[in-house]
């Protein structure tokens, strides 16, 4: 009777796990679901109430209608250098100081982490201001520029240079490589670039991919920063420049912006799609190290 109890208890408690990961998928879908029809719609199908969630037919010319409306393709170019540059240097700095603060010896190292840790409460917001008048003047009279960073690549990468989460994760995720072979590796005469390269990186691919697949993500995203430090329209990434498809008059097609949209989503979509396995082992990665 006590085994049937555990069996019922074990099925039931299943059950709860399977409805709670459908709300889920359902809570988290429905947006995505809702976009993508939007996008296939005429205006007058967005705008009926009740709303209709299958559209009578597919509008593929909005696709086309978005990406002549706005130079998609300029954006796209920009969000893709802004991306790679910014989330190539965020790697870069991540992987060295958490290879820094996981192996190496050196004075305040436990003070300097817990400096890096509370980097991670500060808000994006708050630098913003710094930052816009480090790069709009400061630069300029430092380097005696002809003109100031705005608008460039300079000022919308360098600003997130630097990552403390990058850090944090990656150092966990190295203080849970086997001790055995990175004394292996000392005895054999390696020294830490050797460690690093060859051993400490190879291992801990699942982690390291997945920062750089977060990072990818959040650069890819990044709206503020990029509002504020560009002003012409050449600069703009993808998810600034597809602002441009809403009117000021509230006259839109809105199977176009949601068109428009999807060119912002979906790339991001199936990056996720494709390096999921690798999120999930990053992000477990180290979980019981301190």
């Amino acid at each position: 009777m006590a085994s049937l109890s555990v069996r019922r208890q074990q099925q039931l408690s299943k059950g709860f796990g399977y409805v709670g990961m459908l709300l889920i998928v359902i809570i988290i879908g429905a947006p995505v679901y809702w976009m993508v029809a939007g996008s296939l719609k005429t205006l007058q199908e967005s705008q009926q109430f009740p709303p209709k969630w299958i559209p009578t037919s597919w509008h593929w010319e909005n696709y086309q209608d978005a990406w002549n409306a706005v130079p998609i393709g300029r954006f796209y170019i920009n969000s893709i250098v802004i991306t790679v540059l910014g989330a190539g240097l965020q790697l870069i700095n991540g992987t060295l100081c958490a290879y820094a603060f996981a192996f190496l010896k050196f004075p305040f190292k436990n003070w300097l982490f817990l400096f890096v840790l509370g980097a991670l409460m500060v808000p994006t917001e708050v630098v913003i201001l710094p930052n816009y008048i480090f790069f709009g003047s400061t630069v300029k009279s430092w380097f005696d520029l002809s003109g100031n960073w705005l608008n460039s690549y300079q000022a919308l990468v360098l600003p997130g240079a630097a990552t403390a989460f990058g850090t944090f994760l990656m150092r966990q995720g190295f203080l849970g490589l086997p001790k055995d072979v990175l004394d292996a590796a000392k005895v054999d005469g390696a020294g830490h670039l050797r460690t690093m390269f060859g051993i400490v990186l190879p291992m801990s691919k699942p982690i390291v991919i997945t920062f750089a697949l977060i990072s990818m993500v959040n650069k890819w995203n990044d709206y503020l920063w990029p509002l504020v430090v560009t002003t012409k329209l050449e600069w703009r990434p993808i998810t600034v420049g597809i602002r441009l498809l809403l009117t000021e008059e509230g006259t839109q097609n809105w199977g176009v912006v949601m068109a428009g949209t999807c060119f912002v989503v979906l790339p991001i979509i199936a990056i996720y799609i494709f390096a999921q396995r690798f999120i999930i082992e990053g992000l477990t990665a180290g979980a019981t190290k301190g």
